[in-house]
């Protein structure tokens, strides 16, 4: 089994070695999370094969190491697992994504190579995997033994546990109640660029038409996926509301799965007020999104911390957000932002009335929004806290290994 490099550049020498890490996703990842890695570390990157998606949100501009892996999530775990044993002399720590089979794969393996190894958390798999039965949608099905499956797998990983890294407290949470009583550190992967995600400072106009948005009306960006646990209904039915009440809106849309948003736009009605396409460059093109746009939504029935709503935040614009899990630590309504009751259309059309029609307030709150984020989310001490996780367990490993 060999490491294939993704981009052939060449790396400069350092003084001091970086730590060599090894990153196991199964279920893709943010082109930032890579970038920010391949940053700080030699980064070897280990994926499942997505048939329905892909790997890496978009073409990293870095040098990494990648390792494809089998579609199966069964067979990527077997393939992750002796992966790592063969290789466990080559890296240094291990990140692994989530707290499913291939992380209880990865675990187990850390037991037998002693190679340090973390669980980096971004979603609560169980209280989504629910939101199946709560919300039904095709192709989305609830099985009561499916669900008991991750809940035993994810008591599994909390016994053999050697780290989690979590985003918000709500995920910390989320893994105490497994039962673990391993260390769990707040580290918000990836944070945010301020030096991208900052408020306009062209004319709107400018943005709306180089992003080719309508001149007139307002804008609400909406960026989540079609999935249960993110409720679109709820922000088209919202929409269907403001829009037969005169108000002149349009619905900015942009994630892989713009075409089912779409049609059940068509179905609510309101296709004809939606700016609907696939998900643009996190950098290139992202932050005019925000920056073009008037209001930024999320109406997730769960959520465990939501990123959207924090760029918009350090793009100055006013964020609605469901009261929901890790959306309740950034957008506190009176504060940060307005926030409705989980799946409440008219609740949240209300929260848009309120923006559009007082728009001081919604000023005093983003300036509230964008402070809190530049103290809490930058992409620079993100990485910095990650990096300071791992090596000192990197030290406390080596310390060990030498006494032993």
């Amino acid at each position: 089994m060999s490491l294939s490099s993704a981009i052939e550049t060449p790396q400069l020498e350092s003084a001091t070695p970086r730590l060599r890490v090894c990153y196991v996703i199964e279920s893709g990842t943010d082109v930032r999370t890579v970038e920010g890695l391949a940053e700080r570390f030699e980064l070897t990157l280990v994926a499942r094969r997505m048939l329905d998606g892909v790997e890496i949100s978009q073409p990293p501009e870095c040098e990494f190491k990648f390792v494809l892996g089998p579609s199966s999530r069964e067979r990527f775990a077997f393939f992750a697992a002796k992966f790592l044993r063969k290789h466990s002399s080559q890296f240094d720590y291990i990140l692994v994504q989530g707290y499913g089979i291939t992380a209880l794969a990865a675990n187990l393996t850390s037991k037998m190579t002693s190679v340090p190894t973390a669980m980096v958390i971004v979603s609560p798999v169980e209280a989504y995997y629910r939101c199946r039965k709560t919300n039904p949608q095709p192709g989305k099905p609830y099985r009561a033994w499916e669900l008991g499956m991750f809940e035993l797998v994810a008591r599994l990983n909390a016994k053999v546990a050697h780290r989690y890294l979590v985003p918000s407290n709500h995920l910390g949470d989320t893994v105490r109640a497994h039962g673990t009583k391993a260390p769990i550190d707040l580290v918000p992967i990836y944070g945010v660029d301020l030096s991208l995600f900052q408020p306009r400072t062209r004319p709107q106009s400018a943005l709306k038409s180089e992003r080719e948005l309508p001149a007139s009306g307002q804008v609400i960006f909406f960026s989540s996926r079609i999935a249960p646990e993110k409720d679109a209904n709820a922000m088209l039915t919202a929409l269907k509301i403001l829009l037969a009440r005169g108000s002149d809106l349009w619905l900015l849309h942009r994630s892989g799965g713009y075409v089912a948003f779409r049609a059940e736009a068509e179905r609510i009605g309101v296709a004809h007020r939606l700016i609907a396409t696939d998900a643009v460059h996190p950098h290139r093109e992202l932050p005019m999104d925000y920056q073009a746009s008037d209001i930024c939504v999320q109406a997730s029935r769960e959520e465990g911390l939501g990123f959207s709503p924090i760029e918009a935040m350090a793009c100055g614009i006013p964020v609605v957000a469901s009261a929901v899990g890790g959306l309740k630590e950034t957008v506190v309504d009176g504060h940060t932002g307005w926030s409705f009751p989980v799946g409440d259309a008219n609740a949240l059309a209300k929260c848009i009335e309120e923006i559009l029609d007082n728009p001081d307030e919604a000023q005093r709150r983003s300036i509230e929004a964008l402070s809190m984020v530049r103290n809490r989310f930058d992409r620079h001490d993100a990485f910095d806290r990650l990096e300071a996780v791992i090596a000192r367990d990197c030290k406390m490993t080596s310390r060990a290994a030498s006494a032993g």
